[in-house]
């Protein structure tokens, strides 16, 4: 075997288990036992190497996708993880309850919808109850409707519905959490490339993710005096069931394409942003935003 073959595995233009997307959709919400192929979480890959050990963490969002992908890393590096997602999406979060806990850690399922303050500080409330404390905040649980055709389209009801489920429930878990928290604790937001590079068919969810950015660096510079850190993760392209019930089945088939390394990412690529974020090796970092978009600039 020549070099060159040898490190085929490691060319960035391939992603572990993502051959060709078939066109498909769903009805929102998405289910990730649905999408072919199925993301990969870094069931078989991730490996952990104790940087969270005794710290519990609450992940918003955490059925599926990108919040699965966290949830599973996190476990693996020793942290117990509270799996805040839909009520109708029981079968996903079951899924990420069984990985926390084959990686010999406590899950704990926290259905709710986070557009509700109420919601937000039940869920806050029994994480701290029931996992006995709270170090790592993960806000990224999202709602992103259809693409639309025309503006006029974006609804007062979706409109109203995405910046309270985005921006709002971040505002209401990061309250819900702040008596909890401690010098060393920190708070993790999911962005987007939409935040810089809006797209007009999802306008009202991109809208969301700018202020996401917003908040992130405002909040960094308040908490930065009580030890507690906040910084966002920016991705592109990610392979998430946000996808298929977003999006045509055409525009499925070609999604991720347009980035520099032509395919988007799997939630497992991911991750590891999320543990470096969460843990000491970025104890010096706070207000910041971590591009992980494929090489489409932020800006």
């Amino acid at each position: 075997m020549n070099n060159r073959e040898q490190h085929n595995g490691n060319d960035p233009r391939q992603a572990r288990h993502m051959p060709p997307l078939p066109r498909q959709e769903q009805d929102p919400p998405g289910h990730e036992t649905k999408m072919s192929p199925k993301p990969d979480h870094g069931e078989e890959t991730y490996v952990g190497h104790g940087k969270l050990a005794g710290k519990v963490a609450l992940v918003t969002g955490a059925d599926s996708g990108i919040g699965r992908a966290v949830a599973l890393a996190f476990a693996r590096e020793g942290a117990d993880v509270g799996i805040g997602f839909l009520d109708s999406e029981q079968d996903d979060a079951r899924e990420t309850e069984r990985l926390v806990r084959q990686a010999g850690q406590r899950a704990l399922l926290l259905p709710g919808d986070i557009s509700r303050e109420e919601v937000c500080a039940s869920i806050v409330q029994r994480t701290v109850d029931e996992l006995g404390r709270l170090d790592v905040l993960v806000n990224n649980a999202a709602f992103q409707g259809e693409a639309v055709e025309k503006f006029e389209e974006l609804d007062g009801e979706r409109v109203r519905h995405t910046l309270l489920t985005n921006i709002g429930g971040m505002f209401f878990l990061t309250r819900a959490a702040l008596p909890h928290l401690h010098p060393g604790s920190t708070i993790i937001n999911t962005a987007s490339i939409n935040a810089y590079q809006p797209k007009p068919p999802i306008l009202d969810y991109a809208s969301t993710k700018g202020a996401i950015v917003t908040f992130t660096k405002g909040l960094g510079k308040d908490l930065a005096k009580r030890g507690i850190r906040v910084n966002a993760i920016a991705p592109g392209p990610v392979w998430t069931p946000l996808i298929v019930q977003s999006y045509s089945p055409e525009q499925v088939e070609s999604f991720g394409k347009q980035t520099p390394l032509g395919r988007p990412a799997q939630p497992a690529e991911l991750a590891p942003a999320y543990v470096f974020l969460a843990c000491d090796d970025s104890r010096f970092m706070t207000g910041e935003v971590i591009g992980l978009t494929g090489g489409e600039p932020l800006g």
